[in-house]
């Protein structure tokens, strides 16, 4: 088979991930071997950064390369609307077959429920369908339930990740081709695990028995062990769907391999958000420290087979113009993000004037906004509101500083202090710049004036 001449995205999609579970983040678990392999022929960066630290809200971000308050995903619960460009809208114009496999949380969960996804609330996916809304509530880590394009259950058998992949395997060796042995057009497929996420009903990180006991009174990062939370309890099985993921990550690669599409193929591993085992809040994320903000990013493929490390801060809004980019294709004037090929390229102009600085919107437990740059994270909350109430605020209080370099592990909570006040007044004012940048209405920043949280 000839490959296609414009390259194929395979995008691997998985939920509440922490970056530094990868051995080449630093990782001595042992517990990514095939994303490690991934990241040292390909490109891996150093600082990527959630937009949004929740999982509907940070797919969107992905999808369209928009902030939550320009697509309107929020907080979990709205859909994506119909008419705003998306990766698989621009793909599918130019072409490609678009496809996607996995959890969605992109449609409206009271106008269309958990599972089927009707064709308006698809983000312009148009080929190839098995996803569920809410895989959490359809299906268990042992009984998979997804549903086709016209709403037909799916049941592949197995293990939850080994059985999505197993329906991505499919994909690639026939479902594209449409059962012949032809050529066929170019492929835009995600696939969208829930894994590491726990599972919901039970409150617990689901890992095939087999992971689950290699990984019992392993490593914690720092952050968590200093830190009451859940973690203790929830390692053993949060590190075994993390290596049962990378098992399957190896499985996607070696069928690339099998149909000759690894040289015409880029590939992408990223997550929604991280996870800090209730150390911050009530709950896993939602909080604009790194345990939730600090994702893995790793791509591969044509234009990232340099073998290289980018320094720079991105987001997850940079890989819609990245991916179009990467592929030939214009980038529509709605996405808010960069494409980050001239930094992989380690253009000149573009090292020197990439931004600073990430800009993150945080919702649900709060409603915030932060700044994530190589040093400094500095965070403000709307005072007295809670993040189902609205998407922004008119009036937001200084909340959280941290200094990357000199406390590496978020354990120092600066804002407030006389010593840093000249590094938050020049944050204040980049915050609000971010902001408006953004398209989001002037707001008022105040200067912290009470007890520092944690």
């Amino acid at each position: 088979m000839t490959a296609p001449s414009r390259p194929n995205v395979l995008v691997i999609f998985v939920d509440q991930q922490r970056w530094d579970t990868l051995g080449v983040n630093g990782s001595p678990v042992g517990l990514t071997p095939n994303l490690d392999r991934l990241a040292r022929r390909g490109t891996r960066f150093q600082l990527p950064i959630t937009n949004q630290p929740v999982c509907g809200p940070a797919r969107a971000c992905l999808l369209t390369g928009q902030y939550a308050s320009q697509h309107g995903v929020w907080r979990n619960g709205p859909g994506l609307r119909s008419g705003i460009p998306t990766l698989a809208t621009e793909f599918d114009a130019a072409g490609y077959q678009t496809a996607y496999i996995g959890k969605w949380h992109l449609a409206p969960r009271k106008e269309t429920g958990d599972g089927w996804v009707p064709p308006e609330w698809r983000g312009g996916f148009k080929g190839f369908w098995e996803a569920s809304n809410l895989l959490e509530f359809t299906s268990q880590p042992f009984e998979t339930v997804l549903y086709d394009s016209g709403g037909k259950e799916v049941r592949p058998p197995g293990y939850r990740v080994d059985a999505m992949t197993d329906r991505a395997i499919h994909y690639l060796k026939e479902a594209r081709h449409g059962g012949s042995e032809g050529a066929a057009d170019p492929f835009f497929l995600m696939v969208s695990y829930i894994e590491p996420h726990h599972q919901n009903d039970v409150d617990e990180y689901v890992a095939p028995p087999e992971y689950t006991t290699r990984f019992r009174d392993a490593w914690a990062p720092a952050d968590l062990r200093a830190l009451p939370g859940s973690w203790a309890s929830h390692l053993p099985g949060y590190y075994g769907c993390i290596a049962n993921i990378d098992h399957n990550v190896g499985r996607l690669v070696n069928t690339l391999e099998e149909e000759g599409l690894t040289e015409n193929t880029v590939v992408v591993y990223t997550c929604d958000h991280g996870n800090h085992f209730r150390t911050r809040n009530a709950e896993y994320k939602r909080s604009c420290h790194d345990s939730s903000l600090r994702i893995p990013l790793v791509m591969w493929g044509p234009g990232f087979e340099r073998h290289q490390v980018v320094p720079e801060p991105v987001g997850l809004v940079d890989l819609p113009p990245t991916l179009l980019d990467a592929a030939g294709l214009s980038v529509p004037e709605t996405m808010q993000g960069r494409s980050l090929l001239p930094l992989v390229r380690r253009e000149a102009e573009a090292c020197e004037t990439w931004p600073e600085d990430v800009f993150v919107q945080i919702s649900e437990s709060m409603i915030g906004r932060a700044l994530r740059s190589e040093r400094w994270t500095y965070c403000v909350t709307a005072p007295g509101a809670t993040g189902n109430s609205g998407s922004g605020s008119d009036v937001y209080v200084e909340s959280h500083l941290y200094d990357a370099f000199a406390d590496p592990h978020q354990l120092v909570n600066l804002v407030g202090r006389r010593q840093f006040e000249e590094v938050a007044d020049r944050l204040r004012v980049r915050l609000l710049e971010r902001m408006q940048a953004a398209g989001e209405p002037l707001a008022e920043i105040r200067q912290f004036g009470g007890n520092a949280p944690p």
